[in-house]
């Protein structure tokens, strides 16, 4: 028996006590009205307590809690405990919700949170930007209202989800989405999304890189196999055959060579054990160096010009210098014209210094120039091939910059030319005066 019944018997044994003992002083009337007044005043006290109770639970405040006596001050001390506990309870879980919506922020990936009928309960920032979502208006909206994918609806509605589903939003065609959806609990489920587009762009490089690696092999190789099997089915050595076909077989040997070698570098700039050895490189001279070089690949085809208005140095390598700004000149002279202008250009530019090359030769269409710096990419690859070129030479400018901590600004236009600068930052520039003093020290 607990206190409140323990208390509740013996005021109601005091009641009866008292109407006993007045039963033979005042008589059985009076005992049995001053019994009536008792359980009067008693059942006025509980209806009045019950009536505080019952708007006090309108707005409960731990701080509000009615004051009572006797069985009434226990409970309302029971409610008092409850609902601090309660209060506690609700503190600790919106401090775990807080920390898990900020580690749901925090994360990388997306999540969306669906309820039984896949409604949105709750989504991260990185989810809105994926889906473009806004958690504030489309919270408890049909998420196939708001992704519209085919795919995504049927995945979401076969209820298989073992694999995750790959998806190219429309609203932004560049971007790649790895969705899987997790179910969890009474038929809820967490979609999460992994943003992939880096990672299918280097795989449909690498797709690139193995096709066009095999076509430029596999070109000479079918050139020199040809001629080769003629002049072994020959019965005598035929001097006129020779003479035609020895020289064909030794470009296309030199191609091959080329492009092995161009790969070689590529392999030698990417390696992480092969670090940048700094030297002092006096660009000036390098530039003219590569215009004698440019005037005898041009062979009076072209008009070159040369510009150096600062007498700066780079800190670097001049052998990987030279092979970047080698490749830059060489572009530019074989897709020119003949009777084009090449221009060769060094200058400072406020903090940084650029080495570039103009030319007015067939131009580069804008949806072309993010990718010109990958392997292989080729704009009309019927002409490049007519060029000479291996595709890789801007590659290998784009790495040779890297390690310099320069990069490579791409200016083009249809039928009007284009302009190819490497620009180097401030750390990397040998100022002007200071190379002077090294070459009189020299």
């Amino acid at each position: 028996m607990n206190g409140i019944w323990r208390r509740a018997l013996i005021l109601l044994a005091l009641s009866t006590l008292l109407c006993l003992v007045a039963w033979p002083i005042f008589g059985a009337t009076a005992a049995v009205g001053l019994f009536a007044a008792v359980m009067l005043v008693m059942v006025i006290l509980h209806l009045r307590n019950i009536s505080r109770l019952l708007c006090w639970l309108r707005d409960p405040k731990p701080d509000a809690v009615p004051q009572a006596f006797g069985i009434w001050d226990v409970v309302f001390a029971m409610f008092y405990r409850m609902l601090r506990h309660q209060r506690q309870s609700e503190t600790q879980l919106v401090a775990t919700l807080n920390d898990f919506r900020l580690a749901g922020a925090a994360m990388p990936d997306g999540m969306v949170i669906l309820d039984q009928a896949d409604r949105i309960e709750w989504c991260n920032p990185k989810a809105q930007q994926h889906f473009g979502l806004d958690l504030k208006l489309d919270a408890g909206q049909q998420i196939t209202y708001l992704v519209r994918h085919p795919q995504f609806a049927e995945k979401l509605h076969s209820r298989n989800y073992s694999e995750p589903l790959t998806l190219r939003q429309s609203r932004a065609a560049d971007l790649v989405l790895s969705v899987q959806i997790v179910p969890y609990g009474d038929r809820q489920n967490l979609v999460m999304s992994r943003d992939i587009t880096e990672l299918e762009r280097v795989e449909t490089m690498r797709r690139d890189f193995v096709a066009n690696l095999s076509h430029e092999m596999r070109t000479p190789l079918t050139v020199l196999g040809g001629f080769l099997e003629t002049i072994s089915d020959a019965n005598t050595a035929d001097n006129d055959l020779l003479r035609r076909s020895l020289p064909l077989m030794m470009n296309q040997t030199h191609r091959m060579q080329r492009l092995v070698e161009d790969l070689l570098t590529l392999s030698r700039l990417e390696t992480s054990g092969n670090p940048l050895h700094d030297e002092r490189v006096d660009v000036p001279r390098l530039v003219r160096s590569l215009y004698q070089d440019a005037l005898a690949l041009s062979a009076g085809r072209h008009r070159i010009a040369l510009d150096i208005e600062s007498e700066g140095w780079l800190s670097g390598s001049e052998h990987e210098l030279r092979s970047a700004f080698s490749n830059m000149l060489s572009n530019a002279i074989r897709y020119t014209p003949e009777g084009g202008e090449v221009e060769i250009a060094w200058r400072r530019r406020g903090d940084q210094a650029v080495f570039s090359v103009r030319d007015s030769g067939i131009g580069v269409p804008p949806q072309h120039i993010p990718r010109l710096t990958e392997r292989f990419y080729r704009v009309d690859r019927s002409r490049s091939r007519e060029t000479g070129g291996t595709g890789l030479g801007l590659a290998i400018v784009k790495h040779v910059l890297n390690r310099h901590e320069g990069w490579l600004e791409i200016t083009s236009e249809p039928g009007r030319g284009s302009t190819f600068a490497a620009v180097f930052p401030e750390p990397r520039i040998i100022a002007a005066d200071v190379a002077e003093s090294l070459v009189q020290t020299a």
